[in-house]
């Protein structure tokens, strides 16, 4: 059991690579905080489970609220007695489009999501983090935050954002042995690929399975094992690392 008695928390952990990444750590003795905006998906992802063994909370809370992220390290306490691992997971995209076609809320959005959530998680969990003598983030960026596409401007943006302040984080971090890293998932087949794409057709599908070397999307257990590298004891001498889960896109 590589997480055995450690306590995390997951983000969009209601479907996609959320659910495979909390799943994940539940098979290998994580005590799992769900977290999502989608109450029906988070309560069916902790079902599942304590169905199959493990223990799980659902907590619904927007990673856009600092006062949600302070309620996630409450339920984390109250239900498990502490926190050891943030996995910043939960993240939205805006239409493939032209970037002079987003208009201010599509932007504020993937921004409040995907890089202020980050900033929350930080401003909540760091200080309990020093108290404890240590913890550990994983921030889900994207490969668009290293190697961006055309129609996705704003999204490869906040990436991009979130794998620098990550970074910055673990090296500012490092004295309290508070670990940081990033994972860069290539497309994956989750919730947000219509999006990415424009439109979901076998066409279009093709078109961008075609420049990932391995020739196909990401799949939720290729994040989720990815991230219990660098959230297990195995990882601890690494922080600030960047780990491009793409079948070689970013070669």
């Amino acid at each position: 059991m590589r997480l055995e008695q450690k306590v995390a928390i997951v983000t969009g952990g209601g479907s996609g690579f959320g659910e495979g990444i909390a799943t994940r750590f539940a098979q290998e003795g994580c005590r799992v905080i769900v977290n999502d905006i989608n109450v029906e998906g988070g309560e069916r992802v902790a079902q599942a489970i304590k169905d199959s063994g493990g223990e799980a909370v659902f907590c619904r809370a927007n990673v856009a609220s600092s006062s949600d992220w302070a309620e996630l390290l409450t339920c984390s306490l109250d239900n498990f007695g502490k926190l050891d691992i943030v996995i910043n997971n939960a993240g939205t995209t805006h239409q493939n489009k032209s970037m002079l076609d987003v208009t201010d809320e599509e932007f504020d959005l993937v921004y409040n999501v995907n890089v202020k959530g980050i900033y929350y998680s930080a401003r909540n969990l760091v200080p309990y983090f020093r108290k404890q003598g240590g913890g550990n983030f994983v921030t889900i960026a994207s490969t668009a935050g290293i190697r961006p596409r055309p129609g996705l401007v704003w999204y490869c943006g906040s990436k991009a954002a979130a794998i620098i302040a990550s970074q910055a984080m673990a090296v500012e971090l490092a004295p309290d042995k508070i670990r940081v890293n990033v994972v860069n998932p290539v497309a994956g087949d989750t919730p947000l690929l219509a999006k990415f794409m424009g439109e979901d057709t076998p066409e279009i599908r093709a078109k961008f399975a075609a420049v990932i070397p391995l020739g196909r999307f990401s799949q939720p257990r290729d994040i989720a094992n990815a991230c219990l590298y660098l959230a297990s004891d195995e990882a601890d001498f690494i922080t600030g690392a960047c780990i491009e889960v793409d079948g070689g896109r970013c070669v």
